[in-house]
C-alpha cells in the first residue's frame, strides 16, 4: 500500500477565517487531482503510466463523531454514503472525481478515535496500562488508516493500490497534534517509496507582489512537527512568477520541480491538465516508484477510457455558448458549500446537455411576505430571479425558516409550467403546496414545524400532510435518520412516469435483490452509479426499482395520499414495502417537468454519469428534454461523453409546454397578494 498525505499550513497576516476556508478548498482540490493523476490515463504517457486503484480517507480533527449534526451554514454540506454514513463533504468530492464508493470508515474524526480508545479501555484491551495520547491514540489512528485503506472501493472488490489521506485543519492546531504524530509513525512504517506528502499553502498577492513568507513559515511548521513535505502546492489567484517559484524552492530547500503552482482557471475540471504540465506525474512516479506496480489490463483500459471521456467532456466546456439558468431556492444560500452536491449535479447535467450552467442563488426568505415589508428591493429581486430562470430547484433542509418562500416558488413553477425539481424537503413542501392550493387544505403543514409555530407535540393538528416517521427516534438527533442506500419501487400504472423513463437502461445494482442498508462489515462494494433493476437483462426496459441514498426523518402522511392523488398528484415511486412515498410528479400532459423525490440523487451523480433526475430537469429547463430522453434510450443508459453533446441541438429550442407568465405579485400560502 502506498500513501499520499495532503496537509495544510498556517498562514498568518491575512485573516484566519478566510485562510482556513481557502486552505480547505485547496486541500480537496489538490488531493482530488493527485488521485486523478493516479487513476486516469494521461495521453502523454500512454505506453507506461499505470492505472492504479485509488482510495481516500479524510481526517477531521473535530470532536464530533460525524458530520450529521453540524449546521450547513457553518460546516457546509453533510454528505451521505451507501452505508448511511454522514460524513464531510470532501468524501463527496472523492466519490465524484474518483468514481468510487466509500464507507463511513473513510472519514476519521477525533470523536471516532477517542470513542474507540475509550471503549477498548473499558473492555480491558490495554491490560491495565495507563492509556495515553501517545502511543495509544496515535496507534489507533495508524491502525484505522491501514485497515480502511485496504477496503475495496468499486465492483472489482480488489484492494486499492494507493490511499489519499487528507488531514483537515492546519499544522499547529492543538486538535491536529495526535494525527500529525500518527502520520509521522505511518511514514516510518510504510517505508521508502510508499509515502508521499504534499503540503498546501497560499501565495497571496499584496500590492501586485506575490508573497512567499506564509509558505516559508508553513513549511517550517510542518517540519518542526516531524514531517517533511515532498511536494509544495502553492495556490495563487494568478500564475506564479518564475522568481516566486525560485524563492519558494530556495528558502524551503526543495527542487524547482517540487513546487506546484495552482492558479485560478476557468474551470476546476481543467486543473489536472495544469498539474500534468508541471510534471506532477513524473514526480509521483519517481517518489512512489509507481512504474514498478503491476496493474491489470482491465484497469488500464478502464482508466484510458475514463480519461478520454473526461477530457472530451471538460474541454467542450470552453466552447459552450447556450446557457441554462437554474434558480436554487434554499435556506442556506449564504454558504454555497451547503449545497455542494446539488451544484455539482447541476453542472454534470448541464455539461451533458451541452449547456453552460447559470446557477442563481435565491434566499427563500427573500420570497416571503415579511421581506416585502422590510426590504422590498430584496423581495422583488428574488422574485425576478425565480420568474426569469429556466428552471427552479428546491433542495433539502431542516426547520421552518424560509419554507413559505420555497412553497411559493413551488406553486409558481407548478402553475406556470416551469420545470421544477424538489429534493427531500423540496418534495415535502411541494406536497404541502399542492394540498393547500389544489386540495383546499389551507392549513396544511408539517409536523416538523410544530415547535416553531408555537405548538406542542401533543396538540391535535388537523392537516399535517408531512409527519415524523414512526420508527425514527424523535429525541436523539445524531445518527437516527433514515440514511443510506434504499430502494424505490415504481408503482403499477407508472409507465408514463418522467423519472421511470429517465432511469431506464441504467446499470443494474451489484447488490442484487437486497435493498436493506447493511452494516459496514456486510457491505460489499457495488458498481458506482448502479441504480436500476431492469424488467429484463437485455435491451431497453423500464426499471422496476432504483437504488438511491436517503437522509430524512419526515415523510408524507399516508392518510392524505388518496386525497392528493384524487386531485392529480401522482406518487409513482414508494419504498420497498409500499409504505413511504419516494417520488411524486404531475402528469406529462399537465406539466413538462414537475418532479419531486424524497431521496438525494445528487449523492450519486458523477461527471461522466450525471444523476438522472438532474439530467432530466436541466434538459427540460433547456428545452431539449425529448432529445436527451432519446439519447438515454438509444445509449442503453451509458451516455457517451464524446457523441452525446454533439447530437443535441446547439440552440435552445422553445419548449412545447405553455410559456410561463410572470405574476404581477408573488404567491403566499393564501394566494396572490
Amino acid at each position: 500500500m502506498k500513501y499520499v498525505l495532503v496537509s495544510g499550513g498556517v498562514i498568518s497576516g491575512i485573516g484566519k477565517g478566510v485562510i482556513g476556508i481557502t486552505r480547505e478548498v485547496i486541500n480537496w482540490k489538490v488531493s482530488r487531482l493527485i488521485a486523478e493523476n493516479s487513476l486516469f490515463h494521461w495521453s502523454a504517457l500512454e505506453d507506461y503510466w499505470p492505472q492504479a486503484q485509488v482510495s481516500s480517507i479524510k481526517i477531521d480533527p473535530y470532536m464530533n463523531v460525524d458530520a450529521g449534526t453540524m449546521a450547513p451554514k457553518e460546516h457546509g454540506e453533510c454528505f451521505v454514503l451507501d452505508d448511511g454514513g454522514e460524513v464531510d463533504l470532501d468524501l463527496g468530492n472523492y466519490e465524484r472525481y474518483l468514481n468510487v464508493t466509500l464507507t463511513k470508515e473513510n472519514n476519521i474524526t477525533t470523536g471516532k478515535i477517542y470513542q474507540q480508545v475509550i471503549n477498548d479501555e473499558r473492555k480491558g484491551k490495554y491490560l491495565g496500562r495507563t492509556v495515553q495520547v501517545v502511543p495509544h491514540v496515535t496507534d489507533a489512528i495508524v491502525e484505522w488508516i491501514e485497515r480502511v485503506s485496504r477496503i475495496p472501493i468499486d465492483d472489482t472488490a480488489e484492494e486499492p493500490d494507493i490511499c489519499i489521506i487528507e488531514l483537515g485543519g492546519t499544522v499547529g492546531d492543538i486538535e491536529s497534534a495526535p494525527f500529525i504524530e500518527a502520520m509521522r509513525t505511518l511514514r516510518r512504517q510504510a517505508g521508502k517509496n510508499n509515502f508521499l506528502q504534499i503540503h498546501v499553502s497560499l501565495v497571496p498577492v499584496i500590492g501586485d507582489e506575490q508573497k512567499t513568507k506564509p509558505t516559508q513559515q508553513a513549511i517550517r511548521d510542518v517540519r518542526s512537527a516531524g514531517l517533511s513535505p515532498d511536494l509544495i502546492a502553492c495556490r495563487c489567484e494568478r500564475k506564479l512568477e518564475p522568481a516566486t517559484v525560485n524563492k519558494i524552492a530556495h528558502w524551503c530547500q526543495v527542487d524547482l520541480e517540487q513546487v506546484l503552482a495552482v492558479h485560478d482557471l476557468a474551470s476546476t475540471y481543467h486543473v489536472p491538465l495544469l498539474l500534468e504540465q508541471q510534471g506532477l506525474i513524473t514526480s509521483l512516479s519517481a517518489i512512489l516508484s509507481l512504474s514498478t506496480m503491476t496493474i491489470k489490463s482491465s484497469h488500464s483500459e478502464r482508466g484510458k477510457r475514463m480519461w478520454r471521456e473526461w477530457r472530451t467532456l471538460t474541454n467542450a466546456q470552453d466552447r459552450l455558448f447556450d446557457k441554462v439558468s437554474i434558480a436554487l431556492v434554499g435556506k442556506y444560500t449564504s454558504l454555497h458549500d451547503s449545497y455542494l452536491s446539488v451544484e455539482k449535479s447541476l453542472q454534470h447535467a448541464a455539461m451533458h446537455c451541452h449547456r453552460m450552467l447559470e446557477l442563481i442563488w435565491v434566499d427563500a426568505e427573500h420570497l416571503e411576505d415579511h421581506t416585502q415589508r422590510s426590504d422590498p428591493a430584496k423581495f422583488h429581486k428574488a422574485w425576478h430571479e425565480v420568474c426569469t430562470a429556466d428552471g427552479v430547484i428546491v433542495p433539502g433542509g431542516f426547520g421552518l425558516r424560509g419554507t413559505e418562500g420555497m412553497i411559493s416558488a413551488a406553486r409558481w413553477a407548478r402553475e406556470n409550467r416551469k420545470p421544477y425539481l424538489g429534493i427531500c424537503l423540496g418534495m415535502q413542501l411541494a406536497v404541502i403546496e399542492f394540498a393547500r392550493t389544489v386540495c383546499g387544505l389551507s392549513d396544511a403543514s408539517s409536523k416538523e414545524f410544530r415547535e416553531e409555530r408555537g405548538l406542542s407535540k401533543s396538540d391535535d393538528v388537523a392537516n399535517e400532510v408531512i409527519i415524523h416517521m414512526a420508527d425514527i427516534d424523535q429525541e436523539v438527533l445524531g445518527g437516527t435518520m433514515r440514511r443510506g442506500l434504499h430502494a424505490t419501487v415504481f408503482q403499477p400504472g407508472s409507465d408514463r412516469s418522467i423519472l421511470r423513463e429517465l432511469y431506464q437502461n441504467s446499470k443494474q445494482a451489484s447488490t442484487g435483490a437486497s435493498h436493506a442498508v447493511q452494516s459496514p462489515a456486510e457491505i460489499v462494494p457495488r458498481k458506482p452509479l448502479s441504480l436500476v433493476t431492469n424488467v429484463n437483462g437485455d435491451g431497453p426496459a423500464l426499471p422496476t426499482s432504483i437504488l438511491e441514498r436517503h437522509r430524512h426523518r419526515y415523510e408524507v402522511n399516508p392518510d392524505f395520499i388518496d386525497t392528493l392523488m384524487a386531485h392529480g398528484l401522482l406518487f409513482t415511486g414508494k419504498d420497498e414495502i409500499g409504505k413511504r412515498m419516494e417520488i411524486c410528479e404531475l402528469p406529462q400532459d399537465e406539466h413538462p417537468f414537475y418532479v419531486s423525490v424524497q431521496y438525494h440523487p445528487e449523492y450519486l451523480s458523477r461527471v461522466l454519469e450525471p444523476s438522472r433526475p438532474y439530467l432530466g430537469f436541466v434538459a427540460a429547463s433547456a428545452g431539449i428534454y425529448e432529445d436527451v430522453l432519446q439519447q438515454v434510450v438509444d445509449g442503453h443508459g451509458n451516455i457517451d461523453a464524446k457523441d452525446f453533446a454533439a447530437q443535441l441541438p446547439r440552440r435552445q429550442t422553445i419548449n412545447a409546454a405553455k410559456t410561463p407568465s410572470i405574476p404581477t405579485a408573488p404567491i403566499t400560502k393564501n394566494g396572490y397578494i
